[in-house]
């Protein structure tokens, strides 16, 4: 699960293969699901905010990282909310690079931040979004790959909120290791 960096929501990632957006209602003190997000063909096993809220990362079993974006009620592309709340949507589909199992997922938080994955084949990979794409079907390329990151899958990882720079693993070889990225 993860927090909205801004706004009262909270996403949730699951095994039936889903994305749950959820929020409180205040007329019954409880929350409630606004958004159910499908696209992975399995389980989802992470997912993470860019920075201002407004796109999501997931990973997930079918060894693939996809990107949601937030369209705001009355947006300029047209796509059509319900009852006052946002609606999201799908933009892209990063596949062909992970081998196994993606178990974690992490947007880094500075501006226009990289994304890095863990993954079952021992490997972190870093993707950035390619410069002038369209924000409603983003590019996205693999700039970094550190194979054998550990001797073991990577289960998760993490960009630290204040040097945008380091970002620490975590494995079944029982180490958790800091790296130091310079984009390429």
């Amino acid at each position: 699960m993860r927090w909205h960096p801004e706004l009262e929501i909270l996403a949730s990632a699951s095994y039936d293969n889903s994305i749950k957006l959820f929020k409180e209602d205040l007329s019954d003190n409880d929350w409630t699901c606004f958004a159910t997000l499908t696209s992975h063909e399995s389980t989802v096993w992470s997912i993470s905010f860019d920075k201002s809220g407004s796109r999501l990362a997931s990973v997930s079993d079918d060894q693939t990282l996809k990107i949601w974006r937030e369209y705001k009620p009355g947006n300029p592309e047209g796509v059509a909310t319900t009852d006052g709340d946002s609606a999201w949507k799908l933009t892209a589909t990063i596949s062909g690079f992970h081998t196994r199992t993606v178990y974690d997922v992490d947007w880094c938080k500075s501006e226009g931040g990289p994304i890095a994955t863990a993954c079952g084949d021992d490997a972190i990979r870093i993707f950035s979004e390619d410069l002038g794409s369209d924000a409603n079907a983003p590019g996205f390329t693999m700039d970094t790959l550190v194979e054998k990151a550990h001797t073991q899958d990577v289960n998760a990882l993490a960009w630290n909120p204040v040097d945008h720079a380091l970002l620490a693993s975590c494995s079944d070889d029982g180490l958790v290791k800091i790296w130091r990225y310079t984009p390429s």
